[in-house]
């Protein structure tokens, strides 16, 4: 014996697929916040590990004129490009500072950008 369904009443016709699209919906904004997330996280740590390699470099000797280039070249290319770097010699201490933007995944949102300081001691 062969059952067949009721049919839908006509007012939820189409209600599956609609429920489908807003789920979805919220489920790509849900993913890109969370890839947006990693990123500036990534972001973050890039410019803590340019301000530490930079600070060591510019520690030794007082070689602070070398800390745009090592900063710069600790970080990947495309972090790099809209990196700014400041090395401060306080005599005894080498402090470099990176500031990096956080790139966006969409164009129309800003999420600013991630600063880092690092200080070591003067050889």
């Amino acid at each position: 014996m062969v059952r067949r369904g009721r049919a839908a009443p006509r007012g939820q016709r189409g209600q599956a697929a609609i429920e489908y699209v807003g789920v979805l919906t919220l489920l790509l904004v849900v993913a890109l916040a969370v890839v947006q997330l990693g990123i500036a996280v990534y972001a973050a740590q890039q410019a803590g590990t340019a301000a530490r390699s930079a600070a060591r470099v510019a520690s030794t000797d007082h070689q602070t004129y070398r800390a745009r280039a090592v900063a710069l070249e600790s970080m990947s290319g495309w972090l790099a490009d809209g990196a700014s770097v400041d090395a401060q010699d306080g005599g005894e201490s080498v402090t470099v500072t990176v500031r990096v933007p956080i790139p966006a995944l969409l164009p129309m949102f800003s999420f600013g950008s991630v600063e880092k300081s690092a200080t070591m001691p003067s050889d």
